[in-house]
């Protein structure tokens, strides 16, 4: 049998780019979407629709999932994975970095949502899977802002899972400690980059972005009666 269609956001590096590989050895069409299109187009995955997106474009989302479903068929789950992490104190981050992460981190989900939710709720079926992180649960030193947009995750998945549950839609946040990705690499202060990197080595190391996907995969390998809500991930030796 032909499987769905999965639409993974983010997809041209980490953790997105670990689960359209996953996702495609297991024989899924698939829609990523990033803005390094090359990067994507690189990742070389057959049945793949490749787009340069930026997912706080709400058009430019909905017509790339449009364009995807009238090639594969509804999109039967999301993996709203776009994020950024810009680490700094509120006292003197740049208040400039506060907007590009509540944008992408927030409204980047909501877009990806809404992009999909309709259909899914037609067909009474879909899974949404919403990328959060261990800092949408508690906090962290040098994360207020960054923090704050993990959090309205968390809290709009829980808000979700309560409008959708009923018609058949499962809600899944997943949400990983330090994962070896490019996030850290945005912070612009380089003696927090270098006390979050001691702090990462002094935990014996983060996830590779793999295992990440592996949990994405597990949540929406369930049978449809079963909803993972949340899957909480770090490396053993990390303790907060």
């Amino acid at each position: 049998m032909t499987k769905p269609l999965i639409v993974i956001t983010g997809a041209s590096s980490g953790i997105g780019a670990a689960t359209a590989r996953l996702f495609s050895d297991r024989g899924h069409p698939l829609l990523l979407l990033a803005r390094r299109l090359e990067r994507l187009e690189a990742l070389g995955l057959p049945d793949t629709l490749c787009r340069r997106v930026d997912v706080t474009d709400f058009d430019a989302v909905t017509a790339a999932v449009r364009e995807a479903e009238a090639v594969h068929g509804p999109a039967d789950a999301i993996v709203n994975n776009a994020g950024l992490m810009l680490l700094g104190q509120i006292v003197d981050q740049p208040v400039e970095e506060w907007g590009p992460m509540i944008d992408l981190n927030i409204k980047g989900v909501l877009y990806g949502i809404r992009a999909v939710l309709p259909g899914m709720l037609a067909r009474g079926a879909g899974t949404i899977i919403n990328v959060s992180s261990v800092a949408g649960r508690k906090t962290f030193p040098n994360h207020a802002a960054y923090v704050g947009t993990k959090f309205a995750v968390h809290a709009m998945s829980e808000n979700l899972l309560e409008e959708v549950a009923g018609a058949g839609v499962r809600v899944v946040t997943i949400a990983p400690g330090a994962v070896e990705t490019e996030l850290l690499s945005h912070t612009s202060s380089e003696r927090i980059k270098a006390d979050y990197q001691e702090w990462k080595e002094a935990a014996g190391g983060a996830l590779d972005a793999a295992v990440v996907a592996g949990a994405i995969a597990h949540a929406y390998g369930q049978p449809p009666q079963v909803t993972i809500r949340e899957i909480v991930l770090a490396a053993t030796g990390q303790q907060g």
